[in-house]
């Protein structure tokens, strides 16, 4: 097929700037690929999950109670609205495996033994389904077996009901229910201390004595059912038998954090890629303005020989188009890779049975649509000014722009600098819109280094504060059961433990008009110090007041009160009182949104004795497994959380993952400050070719010159180095504003160190842009710059 002519110029341009359009199409590309891996992976574990959801029958609603027969299960069955009805037994207890010195949790739920659930089924991965009157006969789920090497015929010991069993693993599988699975009171899954064992239901039910009732039960609605209605009618039946309240699917925990996942991608995508984008914008109606300048006189001998307006318009477009579509190909390639990458990451983290990872042509059309847009919009002003001139005014020079004595030159200051210093000073004022763009976009390649090392030290900082400032406790031991306060001196006596405190958890719905929170109450000592009240910015320790309550300040906004003001409190528990308690303080926490008060205050509106369910313990560490293996034997423990073990697993979760984040964006932030360094002295050594090979034939050295050419950039990077830690202090607290959820907030802490380390990957990122554009001054033909004209 024939070219034509304009074609093959367009080609010959492109070609002859390929250092800068190779620059640009790597910012572009940098953009195209945040945008393609964030919504492929996004779409990608959305359709994975529902999937996943729907092939094994994930229910819509759980419900929990003490102890209901099963002759309330019809009644729930003809609530408005409900599909189906599955009645479970769930127990926690704890666990002995060899080899394993510290005591591993486990949440038993019982399954039918002849065939699977009707809701919440299980992906058998590995052996059989549990054996008809085979009672001890036990599936596990595949990440905790793998993290103590179970396989099918393997034995582990559990503590049902205060007696210890040996169980046998017929099978290891995964469920829906728990993609993620934490154990009570963790924030992050350790698969080596907590696993899902599911067990026959009779054998679970006569080993808690449930026989003929259950505990927990799930629903499945129709489409036209009416949640909320469903979620009330549901606590209404099960009140009586000890309900501590319904929740919708979207708010179970294991479903919630794949939910957030999903939101926190959705930010992503919706932020990062336009800072690349406006970015590239800028650096494409430069490099396209610089080339309009050169080709003048072009355009004048275009529109002389008959072309048209939008003809001469459309060949520089096209050259804008060949650039643009260079970055959306090689972003779209780095998108898909990095999206196969990070869905995998996240397919590994929730152990789905099924990955369906395709590339998203959604992320394709919209990162075309916004590359395309944004490079078209940059360069349509300087190819509407371009085309409008008449032929013979084209043909001419430009008019040499009327220079004056600023300000500066005439002040003692201005005499201060060297000639060359100048020289530098004099081209920044004259072109000072292009240099503050050249700023800003160095900047905003700063900006998003801070927030990619930021993240790290939000994360750390969060760690310090949550595991070791609010908890000061070496293990926490949980009850099935609350039990009197001679439990808290049976604790205190066994060996290690230096100290034991109590405290108590309470289900309770706290309501201020229409806003209501399902949640707990947390009871705790009035002078605790294990694990005291503790305000997380203002690193305080408040004591529990004698009355009221102490609300996290999370919980307080969704609630819309303040201190002085009254809630609503409805106890899901034991007699179920319900009454208006004060709020007395608001306490800043990162983790959570708790409702803290007094012990005693809490047992008082439950109207019963002192009772416990957890007790915190500070230990002799060197006798801790002496500790560990008497709290093996307690028939009353059903949990045991040790510190340390959650602090290790938060940091081999997270900071792992945001380790893959602060890689990838730092190596894009380095691409795009590589881009607009080297784009700005290109187009700079493009404008005053003529002047420095002028100044170097009058005795300038090539150091003297390259320090006129690359003198402007670094005097623009000093100037945005300081802007973009702003800028990233400012972007930082934006994404972390919007990460922010009921369960964590990112705390707003950048360290000195990642300011500088930020500013030092750019200082370096900038330095090879300049070398590789030294090397070209280096190389300048004296005579053929002196014998070109303007």
């Amino acid at each position: 097929m024939q070219i034509k002519a304009l074609d093959r110029k367009a080609l010959r341009d492109m070609w002859r700037m390929r250092g800068q359009i190779a620059a640009i199409a790597l910012i572009i590309a940098s953009g195209v690929a945040v945008l393609v891996m964030s919504l492929s992976t996004l779409e990608s574990l959305d359709r994975t999950t529902a999937a996943y959801y729907e092939r094994y029958h994930f229910a819509d609603v759980f419900a929990f109670v003490k102890r209901a027969p099963v002759r309330v299960l019809p009644q729930i069955a003809d609530i408005e609205g409900v599909r189906t009805v599955a009645d479970r037994i769930m127990q926690m207890a704890t666990l002995d495996i060899e080899g394993f010195k510290e005591p591993a949790m486990a949440q038993f739920v019982s399954v039918p033994q002849q065939h699977q659930p009707v809701l919440n089924q299980l992906v058998l991965r590995q052996g059989r389904w549990i054996g008809v009157d085979r009672p001890d006969e036990v599936i596990v789920n595949e990440p905790f077996a793998h993290a103590h090497g179970l396989m099918p015929g393997d034995q582990l010991v559990a503590v049902l009901n205060g007696r210890r069993r040996a169980l046998r693993v017929v099978g290891v599988a995964l469920s829906p229910e728990f993609v993620y699975s934490i154990a009570p009171g963790a924030l992050m899954p350790d698969d080596r201390r907590f696993g899902i064992v599911w067990m026959g239901r009779d054998a679970l039910a006569a080993a808690f004595d449930l026989q003929g009732a259950f505990n927990s039960v799930t629903l499945a609605l129709y489409h036209h059912a009416s949640l909320p209605e469903v979620l009330q009618r549901l606590d209404q039946t099960l009140a009586t038998y000890g309900g501590v309240g319904a929740i919708a699917r979207a708010d179970q925990l294991s479903n919630w954090f794949v939910s957030n996942e999903m939101d926190q991608l959705r930010t992503m995508s919706s932020i990062l890629p336009a800072i690349f984008l406006a970015i590239a914008a800028f650096l494409t109606n430069m490099l396209l303005r610089r080339l309009l300048a050169i080709e003048r006189s072009q355009i004048g001998l275009l529109k002389a020989f008959g072309y048209a307006h939008w003809e001469v318009g459309l060949h520089y477009l096209k050259i804008v188009l060949g650039l643009a579509l260079l970055g959306i190909a090689g972003g779209c390639l780095l998108g898909f890779a990095l999206g196969r990458y990070n869905t995998q990451l996240y397919a590994d983290v929730f152990r789905f049975p099924l990955l369906l990872y395709q590339p998203s042509l959604a992320a394709i059309a919209i990162a075309a649509a916004a590359t395309l847009g944004s490079s078209l919009l940059g360069a349509a002003s300087a190819v509407s000014a371009a085309v409008k001139l008449p032929p013979a005014q084209a043909m001419l020079p430009p008019s040499p722009p009327i220079f004056h004595r600023s300000w500066f030159s005439r002040s003692p200051i201005g005499r201060w600098p060297d000639q060359a210093t100048r020289i530098i000073l004099r081209n920044i004022g004259r072109w000072w819109p292009r240099a503050a763009l050249t700023t800003l976009g160095l900047a905003a390649s700063v900006a998003l280094l801070v927030l990619a090392l930021q993240w790290k030290d939000a994360l750390e900082y969060l760690a310090q504060t949550y595991f070791f400032d609010a908890q000061r406790q070496h293990l926490a031991v949980g009850v099935a059961e609350a039990q009197g306060p001679e439990l808290v001196a049976d604790l205190a006596r066994l060996p290690g433990v230096l100290a034991a405190e109590p405290s108590r958890i309470v289900s309770a719905d706290l309501s201020v008009g229409p806003r209501t929170h399902r949640g707990g109450i947390i009871g705790v000592p009035v002078n605790a110090t294990l694990q005291p009240i503790y305000d997380d910015l203002r690193q305080r320790t408040l004591p529990a007041p004698a009355e009221g309550l102490i609300l996290g300040s999370f919980l307080a906004r969704k609630l819309d009160v303040q201190a002085g003001d009254e809630v609503w409190v409805s106890i899901l528990e034991g007699r179920r009182p319900e009454l208006a308690v004060p709020i007395v303080d608001i306490v800043d926490t990162y983790i959570g949104m708790p409702a803290y008060m007094n012990l005693e205050a809490l047992q008082r509106i439950l109207g019963e004795g002192p009772r416990v369910e957890y007790v915190n313990l500070l230990l002799n560490t060197d006798e801790q497994a002496e500790l560990f293996n008497q709290l093996r034997g307690l028939p009353v423990v059903s949990a045991i959380m040790v510190r340390q073990a959650a602090i290790d697993s938060f940091h081999a979760t997270v900071m792992e993952h945001i380790m893959v984040f602060i890689t990838i964006f730092s190596v894009l932030a380095c691409v795009m400050g590589f881009g607009v360094a080297y784009n700005s002295a290109r187009i700079t050594l493009s404008e005053s070719g003529r002047e420095l090979a002028t100044l170097r034939v009058l005795g300038f050295t090539r150091g003297e010159i390259s320090y006129i050419l690359l003198g402007e950039v670094g005097f623009l990077l000093a100037l945005s180095l300081p802007l973009g830690c702003w800028l990233g202090y400012q972007l930082a607290n934006l994404i972390g504003t919007m990460f922010n959820n009921e369960l964590f907030r990112v705390p707003m802490i950048i360290t000195p160190f990642t300011y500088g380390f930020a500013v030092l990957i750019m200082v370096l990122a900038t330095l090879v842009s300049a070398l590789i554009v030294r090397v070209r001054v280096d190389r300048l033909d004296l005579v053929a710059v002196l014998k070109s004209r303007e």
